[in-house]
C-alpha cells in the first residue's frame, strides 16, 4: 500500500488543500491528512473543528483519513506507516523551505517528499488569508471545499 501524510496546521483548510489532496489520490492508495500541533501558531478554529472541516470535505472518500500529531512529521509519518509526505507548493518563495525539510526527512528516515503545484486558480488561496477574510466578516465559500459548512 502506498500511504502518503499531508501535514499542516489547516486554520482552515481550504479548497487549494483540497484540490492537493485529490490529486494525491491518483498517486497514493491511502492519504492521511495530520493536523499538526504548532505552538508559534496561534489558530483561529480548535482542533475538533479542523478535523471535522476535513471529515466534511472527504465524507465520501474511504482513502482519505485525518488524524492529529504533536511530533515532528517525519515522527508522525512513521507513527502511521507512511512512506511519502505530501506538500503542495503556492509559489517559488515556498519552494526552498520545502526542500530543506524534504531533504532533512529523506536523511533522517529515507522517506520521500512529493511536491504538487497549487492548481493556478488556487494560488492566492492560504489559510492566512481565508482567516484575514473571515474577520472582517466576508463570505468565505469560494475558498472552501465542496460540502464544507463552518
Amino acid at each position: 500500500m502506498r500511504r502518503a501524510i499531508f501535514p499542516g496546521t489547516f486554520d482552515p483548510f481550504t479548497i487549494g488543500h483540497y484540490g492537493i489532496v485529490q490529486r494525491g489520490l491518483s498517486f497514493f492508495d491511502e492519504i492521511v491528512i495530520g493536523i499538526g500541533q504548532n505552538q508559534a501558531k496561534k489558530t483561529l478554529f480548535s482542533e475538533e473543528k479542523r478535523i471535522d472541516i476535513i471529515q466534511q470535505a472527504f465524507k465520501d472518500e474511504p482513502r482519505v483519513k485525518v488524524a492529529t500529531y504533536n511530533s515532528l512529521t517525519v515522527d508522525f509519518a512513521l507513527s502511521v506507516e507512511a512512506d511519502f509526505v505530501l506538500r503542495g507548493l503556492r509559489s517559488v518563495s515556498d519552494f526552498e523551505y520545502e526542500r530543506t525539510i524534504a531533504d532533512a526527512n529523506k536523511k533522517l528516515t529515507g522517506i520521500e517528499t512529493v511536491i504538487l503545484f497549487t492548481e493556478s486558480q488556487y494560488s492566492f488561496i492560504s489559510s492566512t488569508v481565508t482567516r484575514d477574510l473571515i474577520a472582517f466578516g466576508k463570505d468565505i465559500s469560494a475558498f472552501l471545499p465542496p460540502n464544507v459548512k463552518l
